[in-house]
Parts: C-alpha cells; sequence; structure tokens
C-alpha cells in the first residue's frame, strides 16, 4: 500500500483486520481525500490479494472530519485549527492546535482571569501541553456559526 500511496498527497492512518476476514483500510490527506482515491486504492489492494486462497471483504475510507486524530501527521495537518482535546482524566479543552511533535503537541487555549485589583475579568491566552499518553481523543471542532 506504502507503494501506491508514495506519490500522493495520501497516507495510512489506520489499518485493521478484523476475525471475520473484513479488511478496513482508513486513509487521510493533507488536502481532502476523494472517492476515486479510494476506488483506486482498493482496486490496488485487491490486486496484490489472492481471492481464492482467503475470502475477504475490503473496505477504503477516509478519516471522517469529526473522527479523532490517529497519527501525527493528521496532528501536523490541523496546526493552526481548532480542536477539542479529551485527556484520560476527563478534562475537556478547547483551542488552537500550536504545534505538534512525535512526543507532544501545543494546544492555546482562551480564559477568562482577573487581575490583582480589576473589576472585570480579561481573556488571556495560554499554551497547553499534552504528551499523547494523557489524551483520550483529539479531534478537529466543527461550528456552525
Amino acid at each position: 500500500m506504502d507503494e501506491f500511496l508514495i506519490n500522493s498527497d495520501n497516507y495510512p492512518v489506520d489499518i485493521q483486520v478484523n476475525p471475520d476476514n473484513t479488511i478496513l483500510v482508513e486513509i487521510d490527506s493533507d488536502r481532502a481525500v476523494s472517492i476515486d482515491d479510494c476506488i483506486s486504492l482498493s482496486k490496488f489492494i485487491e490486486s496484490k490479494l489472492d481471492r481464492d486462497a482467503e475470502d475477504y471483504e475490503l473496505e477504503v475510507g477516509s478519516a471522517g472530519i469529526g473522527q479523532p486524530f490517529k497519527i501525527l501527521r493528521q496532528y501536523l495537518k490541523n496546526v493552526g485549527n481548532e480542536v477539542e482535546v479529551l485527556t484520560k482524566t476527563g478534562d475537556k479543552h478547547t483551542g488552537i492546535l500550536k504545534a505538534a511533535d512525535a512526543e507532544a503537541f501545543v494546544l492555546t487555549v482562551e480564559k477568562q482571569v482577573k487581575p490583582d485589583g480589576a473589576k472585570r475579568k480579561i481573556t488571556v491566552e495560554e499554551d497547553l501541553t499534552f504528551p499523547y499518553s494523557e489524551i483520550k481523543h483529539t479531534k478537529y471542532l466543527i461550528r456552525f456559526k
């Protein structure tokens, strides 16, 4: 599959082979995944498998916009976008994904604080760093205004 995707904007996100011989392949792209991309990859994978030797069902699809990120490249693709983060301890944060690397990512959040002596709260930005090991999920945040 990597040889097929090497010259495209698409990249593998998840591959599952279930006990009932269902093969699920999920791809994403730095731009957009088209139905033709999924069809082409499906045909390529089928050309590499022998249906006479093994009966299987193959599903190739794109990563859904509201689905949790599964790999670093999805975090990198979404730098600058608003995301929702749910930690393993149950804390939910919403903010702008500022940066990501192999160990952690940085989220810029806005919060209301009341400076000493002030009558009103002001909005300030704070950068929060999250190691991936502390995250239950991170999702692109869709807002309708």
